[in-house]
């Protein structure tokens, strides 16, 4: 009789419908490949290339840090004045007041307008012309592969340096808990003219009149800001991203990577960042075609060996660890919180899930029931019951934590 991994492995390829073109392994906590099959055929990822992009932006940048939104004016001798509002990246910026208790609405367009207004009567100004300043990520916003699957727009705004509650248009119908929802309504394709236009409507609330119409513009060099409002940190803006699967802000953490490695502020200078980092982490690559940063494109490569080795450096303590913090955990939380067949296992599996048309994908660590950790991969592409691969995935992750 074969060992427990491989019997796993051996009953997931046994599956009726799943077909021919899958990759999947487990690995022990160190590393050592205790079962695979496939391990080195590339496959489409999908969502599953999110875990390179975190792994390499959490052991990279500041993960405690914050992004910052501000105001500066410039009163001008005849009396007028212009407001200039930054984006400093927050993609989860809140259309009221400052949410201290959430991540998406942490920082509030509401309490920068009141901030703002209240420096600016302190000037003696009440009226004002305002700019906006959308230029952090350049003029490249889309990554190759995502305009082709997404053309309803449900999966990816344009990585701006502002945007509320990541672009979401709900009509109405916002969740009650701004970190927790399910489904996906339409991002829209202009989130930093949006969000200034959210602020106009805030600060006039206040008592401030805006004259004319919004038009991009810049600082005035030299000066600070009168007022400002600061994100979540990092960290959490990464858990944010990975237990709701948000491409917008997987984008978004591979630019930063790029204008923080000097690889170039574009989405191909995203990917070539994340790639670099994984390889200085001597994390292999072979294979490894990344057309964006998300996992949204069908033309993306990658092997289950790199899943696998990338889970690895997530179960040692370190400075990447929001990397794995922020992971679905499989009953609880995220986009495998319905994807538990043992209930005895909540909370033993930390995951992260991926699903495109033809591909459905899962990679992650496991406590075990026994003591000790695991790592595995799991790719599905082209099966010939998706719905039959799935279930032979949730079958396969069910059994882990008892080997």
């Amino acid at each position: 009789m074969p060992p427990p991994p491989r019997r796993l492995i051996d009953e997931f390829a046994a599956t009726e419908g799943i077909g021919g073109d899958y990759s999947i392994a487990i690995a022990d906590a160190k590393g050592e490949v205790v079962a695979e099959s496939g391990i080195d055929e590339t496959r489409v990822p999908a969502s599953t290339m999110k875990t390179l992009t975190a792994y390499a932006a959490a052991t990279t940048l500041d993960m405690g840090s914050t992004l910052a939104t501000q105001t500066y004016v410039e009163q001008k001798q005849d009396g007028t004045a212009n407001l200039v509002l930054v984006g400093g990246g927050d993609m989860l910026l809140g259309a009221g007041n400052s949410d201290s208790a959430h991540v998406n609405g942490r920082a509030g367009l509401g309490t920068l307008a009141s901030d703002t207004a209240r420096a600016l009567k302190q000037r003696g100004i009440s009226e004002v012309t305002l700019r906006y300043d959308d230029s952090l990520f350049g003029d490249d916003r889309w990554p190759s592969g995502i305009a082709e699957l997404d053309t309803e727009h449900l999966y990816y705004a344009p990585v701006s340096s502002m945007a509320v509650d990541g672009a979401r248009q709900w009509d109405g119908a916002n969740p009650q808990n701004p970190d927790v929802f399910s489904t996906y309504p339409a991002l829209s394709m202009q989130p930093a003219l949006d969000a200034v236009q959210t602020f106009r409507q805030r600060l006039e609330e206040q008592g401030i009149t805006v004259q004319g119409d919004v038009e991009q513009g810049v600082a005035p060099a030299e000066t600070s800001p009168i007022a400002q409002v600061q994100s979540a940190s990092l960290s959490e803006i990464m858990a944010f991203m990975l237990r709701h699967s948000d491409n917008t802000l997987a984008e978004e953490f591979g630019r930063l990577l790029a204008i923080d490695r000097k690889t170039g502020n574009s989405p191909a200078g995203a990917a070539r960042a994340v790639k670099s980092v994984l390889e200085q982490a001597g994390i292999s690559t072979n294979g490894l075609r990344m057309m964006n940063c998300s996992g949204l494109a069908e033309e993306s490569k990658v092997t289950v060996r790199t899943l696998l080795e990338v889970q690895q450096r997530n179960l040692t303590a370190g400075t990447g660890a929001a990397a794995a913090e922020g992971l679905s955990i499989v009953g609880f939380v995220g986009t495998a919180a319905d994807r538990l067949n043992d209930a005895s296992e909540a909370g033993l599996l930390r995951v992260k899930t991926g699903s495109l048309d033809g591909v459905t994908a899962m990679t992650g660590n496991v406590s075990r029931t026994r003591g000790g950790a695991l790592t595995f991969a799991v790719i599905v592409n082209d099966p010939d019951d998706m719905q039959a691969a799935r279930d032979a995935i949730d079958t396969f992750i069910a059994g882990l934590p008892k080997l």
